[in-house]
């Protein structure tokens, strides 16, 4: 999980923040997981969008902190209005569980630095409600402004219909807030940190947010 990807692969100080915790203070980012909030009932992340920790996070996210959505992270970070659009019931109403290429949109974010635009990773998903929605004028305001920053994709790199397994508009699996210190993703970057699981791609991802976390810290104490 992103526990074990972030503390064990990466080295880094990390914690579990329990759902009523309503202080952030001491955190430097924060990382949704996936996983089944409240059984996913309503829709996924529709109940722990007010849990009391979702207040913290808002208030975390809004002083500029970082915060990764994955999975059911990210669908609650739509529920709780961090980013736009909707996650929807897959195209064909069937739970998804595969490993899928995906294309680096834009590589100049700090959860993409460690990536070159137009890079192929193969990253898993998991999941039944992955098909990202949003209305035509904000989805152009998104392209315009770089926000979409991974896309399903063919192993080539090619977008298209046929490797788009969720029907999510544009073959959109990644999108970033337009301040840049929020971000979510269908993919599971965390599942994909180690050779034992399959390939290390996540790290890409992972490896990009610590550096950029690193970075602030360095501003701080500079100060």
């Amino acid at each position: 999980d992103a526990y074990r990807a972030l503390h064990d692969v990466l080295g880094r100080d990390v914690a579990y923040v329990w759902h009523r915790e309503t202080d952030l203070s001491g955190f430097d980012g924060v990382i949704l997981p996936g996983g089944f909030s409240y059984g996913d009932y309503l829709r996924p992340g529709a109940i722990a969008r007010f849990a009391p920790l979702m207040e913290a996070v808002v208030r975390f996210a809004g002083r500029g902190g970082m915060v990764l959505g994955i999975c059911n992270g990210f669908q609650l970070l739509t529920e709780a209005g961090l980013l736009p659009g909707a996650l929807l019931r897959n195209r064909d109403l069937a739970f998804i569980c595969d490993t899928v290429p995906v294309r680096v949109e834009n590589a100049d974010t700090a959860f993409t630095r460690r990536c070159r635009a137009g890079q192929v990773l193969r990253l898993p998903i998991a999941h039944g409600d992955g098909n990202y929605a949003v209305d035509p004028a904000t989805l152009a305001a998104m392209e315009q402004r770089g926000q979409v920053i991974l896309r399903y994709c063919a192993p080539d790199g090619t977008v298209d219909e046929g490797h788009n397994p969720n029907g999510s508009v544009a073959n959109i699996a990644g999108i970033i807030n337009e301040q840049g210190n929020v971000a979510g993703m269908m993919p599971h970057p965390e599942r994909a940190a180690e050779e034992l699981l399959g390939g290390t791609d996540g790290l890409f991802i992972l490896q990009s947010m610590v550096q950029e976390l690193e970075r602030r810290q360095h501003e701080t104490c500079r100060c």
